[in-house]
């Protein structure tokens, strides 16, 4: 059985258990987030992308 599960949710996921569990505040959960729409709109974002779906494909490997 596969499930596709987009990573944007996977991240969610972890920072609500970050703050509910780990006792992170959640303004600094706010601040990181904000920082990754501001990071998205320079010239480093493509290379982001790219590392992110090359880490994601070695992660789920091949499926030929």
């Amino acid at each position: 059985m596969t499930v596709s599960l987009p990573l944007v949710v996977l991240l969610g996921f972890f920072a609500w258990g970050a703050v509910k569990f780990l006792g992170v505040r959640t303004w600094i959960v706010v601040l990181i987030a904000l920082f990754g729409f501001w990071l998205s709109d320079t010239f480093t974002a493509p290379a982001i992308e790219s590392g992110t779906r090359s880490g994601v494909d070695i992660v789920n490997g091949s499926h030929d």
